[in-house]
């Protein structure tokens, strides 16, 4: 019988590349999503089967880390082995304007899931993710055993995730495990994050669609890797023999001024032509330089990041490209799929 693994947060950018190696390891994989008037699977549609279909092992379901009892109802109805919990309101800047939907979302809804976990009795292996933003005002390099500094409501939050996730492994000797992931990027990540950002700009420019990409600090360093290899640590933290918190990165810091650079000179454009400072785009407190010491993940896992920052840029324009060779809108992520004629794709499990 196949592994059951439960996602939440499966529509994002990690969501989606996890769901996608899970189902290439013959898993049957279940994943949240939160009800709304248009669908948001984009990521994910091309992984997507009819649930009539006998082969189908992919299936979604309506729920919300806000609300406890469906998800114990989800969860002893699917009784997964595996629950990774990548669902928050993950945007930096916005947990500053955000900060109690974000505690409430990133950080309250953690430990909705572990109770949930814990109450329904299915004895399940807990991934929760974590972030290199816990370190914030930290120096680097930071491993798993640096001091934490959390510089922003969403940092903050995810701190209390961090701690909680602990507390359940100590408490009820729960496979419960932290995975601190440093940036990671891909042609799936959200408009609004500085990498994509650019990204679509340099796309939309080079077709002149856009002439100005306006940017807040520029001089922030970052430890960049690709997300499609980052979900491979994620998913080697929940098979090791006991369980432990590891940081996943590159182990090198790019600064946001450099990423121009990759990608702008990608296509052959200047970036000092393009960009303009907006000071909108700026945090109430910045985070200087976040960058990681994967040493535990490469001895204990035998994991590497391989994707250095330059050719992930490359890669992300390439992918930009390819999106307006077939839109005019700079600002489609990728072509969608009607749904209409479909059934339904939230299947109950007795």
């Amino acid at each position: 019988m196949s592994t059951r693994a439960f996602i939440t947060g499966i529509t994002g950018q990690d969501g989606s590349y996890l769901a996608e190696l899970l189902l290439s390891k013959g898993y049957e994989v279940h994943g949240l999503i939160r009800r709304s008037s248009s669908f948001n699977t984009h990521r994910i549609d091309h992984l997507y089967r009819d649930p009539h279909d006998p082969d189908a092992r992919l299936f979604l379901h309506y729920g919300d880390l806000s609300d406890g009892a469906r998800l114990v109802t989800l969860l002893h109805g699917i009784d997964p082995e595996e629950v990774y919990n990548l669902a928050a309101q993950s945007h930096v800047r916005v947990s500053f304007d955000e900060p109690e939907h974000t505690a409430d979302t990133t950080g309250v809804g953690t430990v909705r899931l572990l109770e949930a976990v814990r109450q329904s009795g299915i004895g399940a292996r807990f991934y929760q993710a974590s972030t290199s933003e816990l370190f914030g005002a930290t120096p680097p390099p930071q491993n798993e055993s640096t001091p934490m500094y959390p510089r922003s409501p969403y940092g903050a939050a995810k701190m209390y995730s961090y701690w909680i996730t602990k507390n359940y492994r100590e408490a009820y000797d729960m496979f419960a495990v932290n995975g601190i992931l440093f940036n990671h990027e891909s042609p799936r990540r959200g408009g609004t994050f500085v990498t994509r950002k650019i990204t679509r700009a340099v796309a939309a420019i080079k077709a002149g669609l856009q002439d100005e990409l306006y940017m807040g600090n520029i001089d922030a360093i970052r430890d960049w890797g690709y997300a499609a290899e980052y979900v491979e640590g994620m998913w080697r933290i929940m098979q090791a023999d006991e369980p432990e918190d590891f940081c996943l990165a590159t182990g090198r810091g790019t600064t946001v001024r450099e990423f121009l650079d990759h990608a702008f000179g990608h296509v052959g454009l200047d970036w000092h032509d393009h960009v303009r400072f907006d000071e909108r785009y700026l945090r109430p407190t910045e985070v200087d330089a976040l960058i990681g010491d994967p040493t535990k993940a490469h001895e204990r896992l035998g994991w590497h990041a391989r994707v250095d920052v330059k050719e992930l840029a490359e890669i992300m324009v390439d992918a930009d490209i390819e999106i307006l060779a077939h839109h005019t809108d700079p600002w489609i992520d990728v072509p969608r799929t009607d749904w209409a004629d479909r059934v339904p794709r939230v299947e109950a499990r007795a």
